[in-house]
């Protein structure tokens, strides 16, 4: 492998006609770089779609009541109903595997008008009455200040955390927002802590137009009662919470007397299901890929072992002379199997600098352009290109074989005959 003459006589081989050298490796060329493109661009579209999950905990449900369908123990069809605190505990002290169940109010900033009032400014915001669990099932970056805690919730504290498109709307640049006051329906919550989402839009306007309160507070103050609203619920690492999602839905179904039977009562929405969907598509549109770029690849090692058919076919008198000088038959075969290989290699590596280059360019012009909805950051990972690589290599072995086979089979005296 390391002797000079050896190599000397590969590259003599490969540019005495190098038009059909370069036809040949551009079939392994083309299949390599299509085999990244095509999982670069899966893995931006899987990046893109992802993203819209944002840093939402993906192990969570969301419930929420409706009217009933089916009357039930002496109470009416079409009855609407509430959750209640109640529900949350009982959840709790009877479903196993959960890491947080977090109760949920809410006041829309969409349907009465603006809602909130600082000095002469205004606006319509969402404002939702939560526990401090909710910052781990929907992460956001807290800013300044803090997020609520359970001292706030025990003494039920007028606190609020405003998202900085509130910021934006009540407040000038100039002015503090810390220990500040601000009037939700006529009532004063004192702010004390900014947050900011990421979204796959950027910073995600409307996701930053939203308020949070203790969830004990925004009961008392707009007169909930122990009502909840609807639920955020997140099972533990190592448990999926679409198979714990019939027993939740099912106790509180009892507990709030809805029929068995009546399957539109509770709503509700998987999150894990919809990401495991998700991941379900992705891992398809990643088999195809690879199936299609190693097609691909393979027209071109075929291409490749063709070619060095042909080669030795040319150099069959040469390797009658070697072989009655008394070269080793090996020799000749690994000659062969170098070349099958350093062609293929070579060929490879110049598909997978294109393929580098492309998803640099196509990532640079969305860093330049912003992003493109759906589709973050095309990659591949090392894990590919070094699996990849292995290809070739095995590849090119078996291109060269059944060539180097043909070779060391001819005798030497008729392969002297050859013209």
């Amino acid at each position: 492998m390391f002797n000079k003459d050896r190599w000397k006589e590969i590259l003599e081989v490969l540019t005495s006609n190098w038009f059909r050298t370069v036809l040949t490796a551009f079939g392994v060329f083309w299949g390599i770089l299509i085999l990244i493109i095509l999982l670069a661009a899966g893995k931006g579209l899987e990046n893109g779609i992802k993203s819209d999950f944002g840093d939402i905990a993906t192990n969570t449900m969301f419930m929420w009541t409706r009217n009933t369908t089916k009357p039930y123990k002496g109470l009416p069809k079409g009855r609407h109903f509430n959750f209640k605190v109640d529900d949350v505990q009982s959840i709790k002290d009877n479903i196993p595997n959960l890491r947080f169940v977090s109760p949920r109010n809410r006041l829309s900033g969409f349907s009465g008008g603006n809602n909130v009032v600082r000095g002469i400014n205004v606006g319509a915001y969402n404002v939702y009455g939560d526990y401090p669990e909710i910052i781990k099932q929907e992460p956001m970056a807290i800013t300044s200040g803090r997020f609520i805690n359970y001292s706030d919730i025990n003494e039920k504290k007028k606190i609020a955390i405003i998202g900085e498109g509130v910021k934006t709307g009540l407040y000038t640049k100039e002015e503090k927002v810390l220990g500040t006051y601000i009037k939700i329906r006529g009532i004063s919550f004192l702010v004390v802590g900014t947050y900011k989402k990421i979204s796959n839009d950027g910073d995600g306007e409307e996701a930053q137009k939203e308020i949070y309160v203790p969830f004990t507070a925004f009961s008392q103050a707009f007169n909930r009662g122990d009502n909840v609203g609807w639920m955020a619920i997140t099972a533990n690492d190592g448990s999926s919470i679409s198979n714990l999602k019939e027993r939740i839905v099912t106790l509180v179904k009892e507990n709030r007397k809805v029929h068995p039977d009546d399957k539109r009562a509770v709503g509700n929405f998987d999150l894990y299901e919809q990401y495991n969907r998700v991941e379900s598509l992705f891992g398809a549109m990643r088999f195809i890929a690879y199936f299609v770029g190693v097609l691909v690849l393979l027209s071109g090692i075929i291409g490749v072992s063709n070619i060095m058919l042909i080669v030795v076919k040319e150099r069959t008198k040469e390797i009658g002379i070697r072989r009655a000088l008394g070269e080793d038959p090996w020799s000749i075969k690994l000659q062969i199997l170098m070349e099958s290989i350093f062609l293929t290699i070579i060929s490879g590596m110049a598909g997978i600098t294109f393929g580098a280059l492309f998803i640099y360019g196509i990532n640079k012009m969305l860093d330049i352009n912003g992003p493109v909805d759906m589709f973050i950051n095309p990659s591949v990972s090392i894990g590919v290109v070094v699996a990849a690589l292995m290809i070739l290599i095995v590849s090119g072995l078996l291109a060269g074989f059944i060539p180097a086979q043909s070779a060391i089979k001819t005798k030497p005296i008729y392969a002297l005959r050859a013209e």
